[in-house]
């Protein structure tokens, strides 16, 4: 298992579940879920005779980029891999410190540019020839996310597993998770959660008529939704739903966590947390044991 399955007693007691744990991706050796998917997108497309890539991240995506091709250039002394990290405005502080500290370390091959629209700028380069790894448009992401729900799936009957919930932007890691379960028929359910700022996907299943905010989690970003048609039903046949959460909602998870975890998650692994609030407190029925996905910063 790449990453551990903790449980978590008082949490559950004080949300209004028999049971509850944490799927901790925030400890994955490349600092989120996206290290599941990126470098074998990246092994993938190096295979096929391209060296050279870029990203369009709000952090975890690029972090996960920059050390898998640091890690493969230790192997390539000559004609290294190079990756471009187009970064915008609003990247956080600690993420874009520890993007950088991997691109100073690469001798020039990893590059971390800022640009108004950093989206743009892939664009320009994917139509250079440059191969991007944008998660949302491809669906060579989807595969390395099957290692995720296999290690779900692999403790779902000790643990009645009964529903997972995870903060979701593209909505790549929830398409790959809900296909994986309902192609191995397993009953988990798979609960999406976006913010009061963006959620194109959530509100399929859920409304928001609040005020406009800035989330505080700061990586549910797509607005677009491309992944919107394959997913929903994916995630309907699961018995799920999606959720929207406001800061106010975020800011509690936060607390609840803290006081009966002992943990400081991130804002964007609150959402998760936030999920499984929401359903307890609307009785959505779920018969057994929840997981809420601790995806990084």
């Amino acid at each position: 298992m790449v990453t551990p399955l903790e449980k978590q007693d008082a949490l559950a007691e004080a949300i209004g579940f028999l049971s509850l744990y944490f799927k901790r991706e925030d400890l994955h050796p490349y600092g989120s879920h996206k290290g599941r998917s990126i470098p074998v997108m990246i092994d993938y497309y190096v295979k096929t005779g391209n060296r050279q890539f870029a990203i369009s991240s709000s952090g975890n995506a690029a972090l996960a980029a920059a050390m898998h091709i640091a890690s493969l250039n230790s192997r390539y002394q000559v004609n290294p891999l190079s990756l471009d990290i187009f970064v915008g405005n609003h990247v956080s502080p600690g993420k874009l410190k520890r993007i950088k500290e991997v691109a100073d370390a690469s001798g020039g091959s990893i590059r971390v540019l800022a640009k108004e629209r950093p989206l743009q700028a892939l664009t320009q380069a994917a139509n250079e020839g440059v191969r991007s790894l944008r998660q949302s448009t491809d669906d060579e992401a989807l595969v390395g996310y099957e290692s995720l729900a296999e290690e779900l799936l692999a403790e779902a009957q000790t643990k009645k597993i009964a529903a997972v919930f995870i903060g979701t932007s593209s909505g790549t890691t929830a398409q790959a998770l809900a296909a994986y379960i309902q192609k191995k028929k397993s009953p988990i359910q798979v609960h999406i959660v976006q913010t009061s700022s963006c959620h194109p996907l959530s509100e399929s299943f859920d409304s928001y008529d609040g005020p406009d905010e800035v989330s505080v989690a700061d990586a549910i970003v797509d607005i677009t939704g491309h992944r919107k048609a394959a997913l929903i039903p994916l995630i309907e046949h699961t018995g799920g739903t999606g959720w929207i959460a406001t800061n106010d909602d975020i800011n509690a998870a936060l607390e609840l966590v803290q006081e009966h975890a002992g943990l400081a998650i991130s804002t964007n692994s609150a959402l998760s947390v936030v999920g499984a609030m929401k359903a307890a407190y609307t009785s959505h029925e779920i018969d057994g044991a929840v997981v809420c996905m601790m995806c990084g910063e």
